[in-house]
């Protein structure tokens, strides 16, 4: 990153999205990628106001405003323009797969499942995280099970084949292909548009996430089937954790840790009243209601996504794993592995 973009984008974080507290003496550049329509934007938001009244300065602002790639967020943390960076893991995995290990498509299709893995790998995530990118943990949590909206008639995972389809992460894109769909990397505010000119026929993300940009105004079916749970991270870079003192540090690790325990509780309460108001139910009380034509997940359904997983995204993860990590392949085995009940096996 040149000298001239550190400079640009520091300035404009100093734009804040929440006022400085004139007595703050500590400053904190956080960077989001929750902006203010998101169901889980009022969790954050408090966050950020409880950090606000403990001796910080926040200086508040999202990707999107700034006009910032997610793919980036590892970087942003690690070379200190921002403090702390809520990050994409699967989108910013890209600088290593490792991360991506966390929540691999098909391994972990529910929020209890999810959790297992999470916290199986926190340990092994953090120490990675702060060798490669001098970056700690603060939070890890999901957005809600991962699924499919299409604006094409389907009744299965069958009928995904020849099918453009929004992905955001490697392992996506990797079963995506084995169902012979065609990935389509697109970020989150970009997939409403491609979804009206055709340039996707379906998008992955989850249902409150999907309510909230609207897009079953532009897709007719949806099959609520999960894939994941989209784990996103905040992450704070080690040089500036180390500068605080021990109360500050104490301040953000329990405001992140409330911040990840609300998170997690709306993924798990939130996505099914979602999936009611996507296709019309009477039973919608939260979100927008729309008219998509729910489809039935059935076994096979299932079973096809977990076989996938088993023979066609771990070998590609761990391909790509070992190739920047020699020996990743044994620490996920006894981490996310023992824990979901698979095996990976490292290439000769």
């Amino acid at each position: 990153m040149t000298t001239n973009l550190k400079t640009l984008m520091v300035t404009a974080a100093c734009c804040a999205m929440f006022s400085t507290a004139a007595h703050a003496e500590t400053s904190a550049r956080v960077l989001t990628q929750i902006l203010p329509t998101a169901k889980q934007y009022p969790n954050e938001a408090a966050a950020i106001e409880t950090l606000n009244g403990s001796g910080f300065a926040v200086q508040y602002n999202n990707y999107e405003g700034l006009g910032l790639s997610t793919a980036d967020g590892l970087r942003f943390v690690s070379d200190n323009t921002f403090n702390i960076v809520s990050v994409q893991i699967g989108t910013a995995a890209r600088d290593d797969a490792f991360f991506e290990g966390i929540d691999l498509i098909g391994v972990s299709p529910d929020m209890d499942s999810l959790a297992t893995a999470v916290d199986a790998y926190r340990d092994v995530f953090d120490a990675r995280l702060q060798e490669r990118f001098g970056a700690t943990v603060l939070a890890l949590w999901p957005f809600g099970p991962q699924v499919f909206y299409c604006n094409a008639e389907i009744g299965s995972v069958a009928d995904l084949e020849g099918l453009k389809i929004r992905s955001f992460t490697p392992s996506m894109s990797a079963l995506l292909e084995s169902f012979g769909s065609t990935p389509v990397t697109l970020n989150f505010g970009e997939v409403y548009p491609a979804l009206q000119r055709g340039v996707a026929d379906c998008g992955v993300t989850s249902p409150t996430s999907g309510n909230s940009g609207a897009w079953p105004e532009v897709t007719t079916h949806q099959l609520p089937l999960s894939v994941s749970g989209s784990v996103q991270g905040i992450f704070a870079n080690l040089e500036w954790w180390n500068s605080l003192t021990d109360e500050e540090r104490a301040t953000v690790s329990a405001t992140y840790a409330t911040l990840e325990a609300e998170q997690w509780a709306l993924a798990r309460t939130i996505n099914d009243d979602a999936v009611a108001c996507n296709t019309g139910q009477d039973s919608c009380s939260e979100g927008t209601p729309f008219s998509m034509a729910l489809v039935d997940v059935s076994d096979d359904d299932r079973a096809a996504v977990s076989m996938a997983a088993a023979s066609v995204v771990l070998p590609d993860w761990i391909n790509r794993c070992e190739a920047t990590y020699p020996g990743c392949t044994a620490v996920w085995n006894e981490t996310v592995g023992a824990a979901r009940g698979f095996t990976a096996v490292a290439p000769n």
